[in-house]
């Protein structure tokens, strides 16, 4: 009988090493959810807040909307009164900073990708938020919380301070949990 080659047996143990290497690793966790409405109250999708270690990334999942591009935010003020949700204030900017994610001064945390939705009217977008997870969680639960808003149109990445996305179709508050 013909002893196995040991660089077999190494690959077919890696594996298992690699397995339980990431066991220890930092858990993923979520921390935030935000159901999104329409004007109408149509659920139209979520967004998720995970964690993983001193990270924070929003997943989004939409459905139902217009295909193409949309500018998404997370605004201000934990509020979304219809029809236009004018109540959600403008973008989260704790920062004070300028509005574009191409503007060379940097951008603010309410700055996010567009979403791009297919003709089958769904999109998806998963974004890391730029800070150390425990000043995000600190920043979009302040006192009067924070919405997450998906606009008309797209973002244009660099007028501020709203990046000139159009009206507002879809807005959820952000909760704990």
């Amino acid at each position: 009988m013909r002893k196995p080659n040991g660089f077999i047996l190494a690959l077919a143990a890696t594996p298992l090493f690699a397995a339980c290497a990431t066991i220890g690793g930092p858990r993923t966790e979520q921390v935030a959810a935000a159901g999104l409405l329409t004007a109408n109250g149509t659920s139209v999708g979520e967004a998720r807040f995970m964690r993983t270690g001193d990270r924070l990334e929003m997943l989004v999942s939409a459905y139902g909307l217009p295909p193409g591009p949309h500018g998404i935010h997370l605004h201000t003020t934990g509020s979304c009164v219809a029809p236009g949700f004018t109540s959600a204030g403008g973008h989260l900017n704790p920062g004070g900073s300028r509005h574009g994610m191409n503007n060379p001064r940097g951008r603010h945390l309410g700055d996010l990708p567009n979403l791009e939705v297919g003709h089958d009217g769904s999109g998806r977008l998963t974004v890391p938020l730029p800070g150390p997870a425990d000043a995000i969680e600190a920043d979009l639960f302040d006192a009067d919380g924070t919405a997450v808003v998906i606009h008309a149109g797209p973002d244009d990445y660099r007028t501020d301070p709203s990046g000139n996305s159009g009206g507002r179709i879809a807005c959820s508050v952000v909760s704990r949990g």
